[in-house]
């Protein structure tokens, strides 16, 4: 508990802030809360940097293949040891990347994160890919940043349902803070999170990735992730290999998707194990593949992040067998260590798995069509563009992180392209992006319609606009059944079908009478029609206790819409942003 001395000095701080001018109280506020999270995310970058390079890149371990086999299993063993009991006992929902709970955060709870999600994170993302796991940085130091800002202007006295705007500035700061790519870190926060690039919060937030990437160039330098060397004015020719490029990139991107959706929920759903254990069914398969890898090539970047052999392979090239044998040992890994609850995201292995696929068409094709390096790089650029992109269906956040990491102009045409036939693909064959999949699988669906900035516009928004497309309804009353449902899906209240007609019943209902193996109780439910409007609901949900209403098609009797007051809460947040 802080002494007496710490809340009276905390509260002098709070009402020095709040003295401020509202205009002045924002630009302060943002510029706190962005450099806390650029700080924060510098700090998590940092770590696993150091920590990697003692364990994996030291002379003496691998100056002999043994003590680096050895090494690196007792090293990837634990981090995978300690981070699944650290995730697993203290917050499961740590698990993962951190993007698709920054988006659940900021459209389901209003932009609030609890502080034991932040250090959990924070500590398991470290020792986890510090520690080898083949998972990302940049997703966790999103989560991480965001936190830091939403818990902080929780302290500052920022009501718990209005902090969309500090979550998001926190997330744009530490993204900024770690590729040091303040333009990407703009565009994904409004084309990934916010999904509005007409947001009343696009000036906060550019403001936000200025201060992260200018903290980052303070503290660590202008290039914190890797090297991409400035390519030449390309050759025409050289762009049909930039189709190539982008097919095969979005390709793996794809291949990567659909691999973790399919085993994820196996490994979720099995019960030989405990949960904790599972992280380490995904360190050893990278740990197989890493030692292989390394004892073949030399090469590391089937460990940790892979930045290592990407800048390695930018400045000094690498052969077409190494950049194909890094590209599916790489993919296997990452698949294995996400779909076993690894703490670490996705954007690290995407930028490699597409800079591997470019150097695998830039080797294939180099003697035919004598490629310069500066030539393979643009390829390798390409694929990485149209890879990450196909993950998580953001084109222009992936164009512009690849275009500030080179700072050249000449290379934009091929990134367009590959931008473009990524998106084809991916249409094609992944039907949502790898975020939004993440939490369709955990049962989480966001609500991402903005209403009208007026409040009349607002009170004559049909309900349709904003209510549960698709609610889940109980028919089934075995035990079976809903103890199926109850893992399934996290609501807290579900609608269902009894012999009374359509009720209610609550999650806590739920689970006791599956436990007492007895008919759960059932609370009355409001019913609306699909025509009616926001202005006329008040009085239903005064009528129900359940807090809940049920949109009724009348023609089929069916429940085609579920509304919450936390829906209308939401949704009237977004009128004062």
């Amino acid at each position: 508990m802080p002494s007496s001395a710490t809340r009276r000095t905390w509260l002098r701080i709070q009402a020095v802030y709040k003295s401020f001018p509202e205009n002045v109280r924002l630009i302060v506020s943002t510029s706190c809360l962005a450099t806390l999270a650029a700080l924060g995310a510098i700090a998590f970058m940092e770590a696993i940097h150091f920590i990697f390079d003692e364990i994996y890149l030291n002379k003496t371990i691998q100056s002999n293949p043994l003590h680096f086999a050895i090494g690196s299993f007792i090293a990837i063993t634990a981090a995978a040891l300690i981070s699944g009991w650290l995730l697993f006992a203290y917050c499961p929902q740590a698990s993962g990347s951190g993007v698709p709970q920054v988006k659940a955060g900021f459209w389901k709870e209003l932009g609030f994160i609890r502080f034991r999600e932040v250090w959990v994170k924070f500590i398991g993302g470290i020792i986890g890919i510090a520690g080898g796991m083949s998972l990302g940085r940049e997703g966790p130091s999103v989560f991480v940043g965001g936190g830091l800002a939403s818990c902080t202007a929780g302290a500052l006295g920022t009501n718990r349902r209005a902090r969309r705007p500090a979550l998001i500035i926190g997330s744009a700061a530490a993204l900024a803070a770690a590729f040091n790519t303040p333009m990407a870190a703009v565009a994904f926060a409004l084309e990934e999170v916010i999904k509005d690039f007409g947001s009343r919060l696009v000036g906060r937030v550019m403001l936000a990735a200025v201060l992260g990437a200018l903290a980052v160039h303070a503290l660590v330098g202008p290039q914190p992730s890797f090297l991409l060397p400035k390519i030449n004015e390309p050759r025409w020719t050289v762009y049909p290999l930039a189709i190539l490029a982008a097919i095969l990139g979005a390709l793996m991107g794809v291949i990567f998707q659909k691999g973790v959706m399919k085993l994820r929920p196996r490994f979720k759903q099995q019960k030989k194990l405990p949960n904790w254990l599972m992280p380490c069914m995904g360190a050893w398969v990278t740990w197989f593949l890493g030692v292989g890898v390394f004892l073949l090539s030399g090469k590391v970047g089937v460990f940790g992040l892979g930045y290592g052999d990407m800048s390695n392979a930018m400045q000094t090239d690498i052969a077409l067998w190494i950049a194909a044998l890094l590209l599916v040992t790489k993919l296997i890994a990452t698949i294995a260590c996400y779909a076993t609850g690894g703490c670490g995201g996705i954007f690290s292995p995407s930028l490699f798995f597409g800079a591997m696929a470019g150097f695998v068409i830039g080797g294939i094709f180099q003697n035919w069509m004598g490629l310069q390096h500066d030539e393979k790089i643009l390829l390798a650029a390409v694929g990485m563009c149209s890879c990450f992109g196909a993950v998580v269906h953001a084109p222009w956040s992936a164009l512009l992180i690849v275009f500030e990491m080179t700072h050249s102009f000449s290379i934009i045409p091929a990134l367009i392209i590959g931008s473009l036939v990524g998106q084809g693909v991916t249409h094609l064959l992944a039907r949502i992006n790898f975020y939004d999949e993440i939490l369709e699988q955990d049962g989480h669906i966001l609500h991402t319609v903005a209403p009208p900035r007026t409040l009349n516009d607002w009170q004559d928004l049909p309900l349709v606009t904003i209510a549960s497309k698709r609610p889940v309804v109980i028919t089934d009353w075995s035990a079976e059944s809903l103890s199926a449902m109850l893992i399934q899906h996290p609501y807290n209240m579900f609608p269902a079908r009894t012999e009374d007609g359509l009720r209610c019943v609550s999650r806590v209902e739920l689970e006791a009478a599956v436990k007492e193996n007895r008919q759960p109780s059932t609370e009355q439910v409001g019913i609306a029609r699909p025509e009616q409007v926001v202005r006329e609901i008040s009085d239903i949900f005064i009528q129900t206790r359940s807090g809940m209403i049920l949109i009724i098609d009348p023609e089929t009797d069916q429940v085609t819409g579920l509304l919450t007051l936390h829906d209308i809460l939401r949704a009237q947040a977004a009128l004062m942003e």
